[in-house]
């Protein structure tokens, strides 16, 4: 069983960081790629970073690109999403989600597992 729990929300002004954390707390991860993504109020869920498997693969959107970075840490089960410069068009309830296979996708319904969700609130 794999249970996501995501942590390090909160409130920051513009310009500011964060970093999320995404703990699984049943099986391990190892052999799924991991995914962040965000939903703004009134708008669908989008992808924001993926990691695969081995943790030496990484995609952004374009949106992120420059600012946020993706990682993990397979002894701590642990993915974390490390945000920079945040804007207030960033804010989001921010998602971690596992996914069926190896390598990272875009496509939600790739996700199988997530978790409940973080909010971020940027503040201009």
């Amino acid at each position: 069983q794999v249970q996501l729990v995501e942590s390090g929300g909160g409130l920051v002004q513009a310009g500011g960081s964060l970093r999320l954390s995404c703990a699984n707390s049943g099986r391990t991860f190892s052999h799924r790629a991991m995914g962040w993504f965000r939903q703004a109020p009134g708008k669908e869920r989008e992808f924001v970073a993926g990691i695969n498997w081995k943790g030496d693969s990484t995609s952004y959107a374009d949106s992120v690109k420059g600012r946020f970075t993706i990682s993990g840490d397979s002894a701590k089960n642990t993915v974390y999403l490390q945000m920079n410069s945040l804007q207030p068009e960033d804010t989001a309830i921010y998602y971690c989600a596992a996914s069926s296979g190896l390598y990272v996708t875009t496509t939600l319904r790739t996700y199988v597992y997530w978790g409940q969700g973080t909010q971020v609130t940027v503040s201009s």
